[in-house]
C-alpha cells in the first residue's frame, strides 16, 4: 500500500498513543502527523503560525479529528476546514468520546464525513480504528487534489 498521511488532531496523550498503537498494528501503519489543539490543527493543513514556510502542498489522506480540544473546538477546527476551498473536500473523521446528541448532529452538519465514539475497551478500539484505516485509506476513493480540481 502507498504511503498516505494522516493527521490526528488530538490532545489526550493515552487517546494519541492508543490511536498510533492501533494503527501500527493494523499494518496501516502510514506517516500519522500529530497536532494537539485546534489552532495547530489550522495552522498545519494551511501551512499557517508555526508551519509557515513549509512544504505543505499535500493534504493527509484523512484528518482524524477530535472535538474537545484546547484554544478551539473540533467543531470550529470543522467549520473553517469547509468554509476554505482547499479543505473543503478533505475527508474529516470525528473521533470523540462525546456522547452528546448535539455534537453528532453538529458534526455531520457542518460537512464530517463519519463521527466515531470511542470506545473505552481497547480491544474495540483496536478493532474500530482498524476498519476506519481499511475503509479511508485502502477503500475510498478520495477527491483529487486541491491544485487538480482548481488548476493551479
Amino acid at each position: 500500500m502507498q504511503n498516505k498521511l494522516i493527521l490526528l488532531v488530538e490532545d489526550n496523550p493515552d487517546d494519541e498513543a492508543l490511536t498510533l498503537r492501533a494503527l501500527k498494528k493494523s499494518n496501516l501503519a502510514n506517516t500519522v502527523d500529530v497536532v494537539r489543539d485546534g489552532v495547530e490543527a489550522l495552522d498545519y493543513l494551511f501551512g499557517t503560525g508555526t508551519y509557515a514556510g513549509q512544504e505543505n502542498g499535500l493534504l493527509p489522506q484523512v484528518v482524524l479529528l477530535d472535538l474537545k480540544l484546547p484554544k478551539m473546538t473540533g467543531l470550529e477546527v470543522l467549520k473553517r476546514l469547509r468554509a476554505h476551498e482547499r479543505t473543503r473536500l478533505l475527508p474529516v473523521v470525528v473521533l470523540t468520546t462525546s456522547n452528546e446528541e448535539r455534537d453528532l448532529i453538529e458534526s455531520y452538519s457542518l460537512g464530517a464525513n463519519s463521527y466515531i465514539r470511542k470506545p473505552v475497551d481497547f480491544a474495540q478500539f483496536m478493532e474500530a480504528v482498524r476498519q476506519l484505516g481499511l475503509y479511508w485509506l485502502v477503500l475510498n476513493e478520495p477527491p483529487p487534489p486541491y491544485e487538480q480540481r482548481s488548476g493551479k
